[in-house]
């Protein structure tokens, strides 16, 4: 039997108290993560406070004893950073990979494409006025991002033109808001309905930049219903999820 499985068995046999759990959650999760709430919701009876954010930011919170469950990294160097200062007594799983995309507004001028002619097209005209991408300092998908525009020779040239989300869904923001002409965000947050109707989207390929392994894990005083939801997030059910909005999914144990 599978390990999640054998672990909702266990806590379903319970006597159920609807909890309230409360999850930090990386800001690339969002759309996901929402969908797999309202499930988990309906399903268990237990209700969900879903925090939004930078990983980064997040775990300095944690650090500092943050009352938050569970938490749901980026990237999870985070989480086993947490795991080395002695906050958790696990290093947790990866529950998904993630990927980049370059995205433009439709009304934009940049053209899309894996080698960034587009964009050092635009930028060498004089067309390009803001490009959006998360703070690296900050946010796993922003330090992806850098870390690929540095390979294809343009971060010194995008420096005056960058603007900076807090976290990769404010530069989705940016991107599509008139901030920006165009940036480079999770393919996650792109595959939103709301998102599409708005944006271009080039799902970059996976080979382009290091894996973004996001790891998630307990923390402690977490009850009953967040060993629940924890256990949930690794369901068939909540992997459809992530794989429709566009994650690669870890091999099941």
């Amino acid at each position: 039997m599978r390990p999640w499985l054998a672990l909702c068995l266990t806590l379903l046999a319970l006597p159920l108290r609807a909890e309230t759990i409360t999850v930090a959650a990386a800001a690339n999760l969002k759309f996901a993560l929402e969908q797999i709430a309202t499930d988990f919701e309906h399903s268990s009876g237990h209700k969900l406070r879903l925090s939004f954010g930078s990983s980064g930011n997040f775990a300095t919170q944690l650090s500092h004893g943050a009352p938050f469950e569970l938490f749901l990294s980026a990237d999870e160097a985070y989480v086993l950073r947490l795991r080395q200062q002695g906050i958790t007594d696990n290093d947790g799983v990866i529950y998904a990979y993630g990927r980049l995309a370059l995205v433009a507004a439709k009304e934009s001028p940049l053209q899309l494409d894996d080698n960034f002619d587009g964009l050092k097209q635009l930028l060498t005209s004089g067309q390009l006025q803001r490009f959006a991408i998360a703070n690296p300092e900050l946010a796993p998908y922003g330090e992806r991002a850098r870390t690929l525009l540095e390979q294809k020779g343009l971060w010194q040239a995008l420096q005056p033109k960058l603007v900076l989300g807090e976290n990769v869904s404010q530069a989705a923001q940016f991107a599509l808001g008139g901030s920006a002409q165009g940036g480079i965000v999770a393919l996650s947050l792109s595959q939103a309905p709301a998102f599409k109707q708005r944006a271009r989207v080039l799902a970059l390929p996976l080979s382009s930049h290091a894996p973004l392994a996001q790891r998630m894990v307990l923390l402690p005083g977490a009850g009953r219903g967040a060993q629940t939801f924890y256990a949930y997030l690794q369901s068939e059910p909540a992997r459809r999820a992530f794989a429709d909005f566009g994650f690669a999914l870890p091999e099941q144990p």
